[in-house]
């Protein structure tokens, strides 16, 4: 990956103010991975020809909504007469797709390729853009995660955008299977997708 001086580029939309609102929503541990997020998706997005503001700003917020009770999650579905298929899931889904709903009315986020990435950010989707593809793949292989096969990530993530999504998508998979966890069926769909582009 290219190194990506971070200060050099100006953000056009005001980061203090977002950072504030994020510190009183999140634990130190999830805003401090969401700053890293941030930092991977600004240097994909430089190196694969995303626009650069967007993958920051979808990266920064991707787990705004991440630490928010159960029932406010259902609350939202409902209100916003999202899929109602999502009742069914938890946290590892709705902290995305219902997540941005979140963002859109508690910040005023309406750029919707934000949006879009920050909701598919957790399960993918078969028509992921540029900028969706450098949040997907930061959240994976940000400087603090450590699991088996992260260093196979990170890899892939300096070959092509693709192949890192689809890694990913397998990869988490597999892990789900793994611990015996129900998958959302755009998982499925991502998974086949885009393993099939490669």
């Amino acid at each position: 990956m290219t190194d990506f001086n971070y200060e050099e580029v100006k953000h056009n939309f005001d980061r203090d103010a977002l950072l504030n609102s994020m510190k009183t929503q999140l634990s130190e541990f999830r805003y401090t991975h969401c700053l890293r997020v941030e930092r991977v998706s600004r240097g994909l997005a430089a190196e694969y020809g995303a626009d650069v503001q967007k993958a920051g700003l979808a990266g920064l917020l991707h787990d705004y909504a991440k630490e928010r009770s159960d029932d406010e999650f259902k609350q939202v579905i409902k209100s916003k007469n999202l899929d109602p298929d999502l009742l069914n899931y938890n946290n590892a889904i709705w902290h995305g797709i219902v997540g941005a709903e979140i963002v859109k009315d508690e910040l005023g986020i309406a750029d919707e390729d934000v949006l879009n990435a920050i909701r598919r950010h957790t399960v993918g989707s078969t028509n992921m853009t540029q900028v969706d593809k450098c949040v997907f793949v930061a959240d994976f292989i940000e400087p603090e995660r450590d699991f088996p096969g992260i260093d196979e990530a990170r890899e892939y993530a300096e070959k092509s955008l693709d192949s890192a999504v689809a890694f990913e998508l397998k990869h988490s998979i597999a892990h789900l299977i793994d611990k015996n966890r129900e998958i959302y069926p755009a998982t499925f769909e991502s998974y086949n997708y885009w393993i099939n582009k490669l």
